[in-house]
């Protein structure tokens, strides 16, 4: 029941364009008990479904600016590649307490963004 509640959660930020994963990754660690690696993993997996789900109802609706997606995508591939390399090196803990300065802050920015 938790992984379907965590499951429905995280689909539904993901489906708005506001990160699944910021309900997902902290969901796995906290309440099935795996590290950051194994969440972070999990996350990545489990998105691809839902992204492309996502990706067709804002083309259909014309979100997508195509010129600002294709550089976003090359140079986001290659930071993808440094950046799975780096998380599975950095200690679990660690790359805990990183994830959990990045949320707070965007948190903080999100709070204050008067846009």
């Amino acid at each position: 029941m938790k992984l379907i509640l965590i499951g429905f959660l995280s689909g539904i930020l993901g489906g708005m364009g506001i990160g699944g994963g910021t309900i997902l990754i902290p969901a796995l660690i906290f309440f099935v008990s795996i590290t950051q690696q194994q969440a972070q993993g999990i996350n990545l997996i489990v998105f691809i479904p839902t992204s492309i789900i996502a990706i067709f109802i804002h083309y259909k609706n014309k979100n997508l600016e195509t010129k600002i997606i294709l550089p976003i995508i090359i140079t986001g591939l290659v930071g993808s590649i440094f950046g799975s390399i780096v998380a599975t090196k950095i200690e679990p803990e660690n790359l805990r307490k990183i994830f959990g300065v990045f949320m707070l802050l965007i948190g903080i920015y999100q709070f204050f963004n008067k846009k």
